[in-house]
């Protein structure tokens, strides 16, 4: 399958790649749909993009990129929505805000997207836990 992406041209995709947010994300409720592919010649960076909005594509980091001692619950309603039965199914994500400045790219660590790559269901939830900024830098600035 093809999708025409407004930002990251034309991505091919396979059915059984599609994860499932039935919840949608926040900000985007009505869109359920979304591959996953990584930024060209950037392995740190994938783009978390919807099938239904071709300008819909979230810049996504892995949280342990950022902090080594990241750590969340996942409580037993989420562990029962998203089918998950070993810890090693579980992808962890955090959206980016990217600027042309890059003191001004941050990631919000407040509230990961969990994903279960073997059910390809996902879900972003809000962390009650201050430890965590919305917007945390990801790069520092040298003194």
């Amino acid at each position: 399958m093809k999708l025409q992406t407004k930002y990251h041209g034309i991505r091919e995709y396979e059915e059984n790649e599609v994860i499932t947010f039935q919840k949608g994300i926040p900000g985007f409720e009505t869109l359920k749909e979304f591959i996953f592919f990584p930024v060209e010649e950037n392995e740190v960076f994938n783009i978390l993009h919807a099938i239904e909005d071709e300008s819909v594509g979230l810049v996504v980091i892995s949280p342990f990129n950022v902090l080594k001692d990241y750590e969340i619950e996942i409580d037993e309603d989420l562990t029962n929505r998203l089918k998950l039965k070993k810890p090693e199914d579980v992808l962890v994500l955090n959206t980016v805000t990217v600027s042309s400045q890059i003191d001004k790219i941050t990631t919000n660590l407040r509230a990961p997207i969990i994903i279960n790559i073997k059910e390809k269901l996902g879900e972003q939830i809000i962390l009650n836990n201050d430890k965590y900024s919305v917007k945390q830098p990801l790069f520092k600035e040298d003194v």
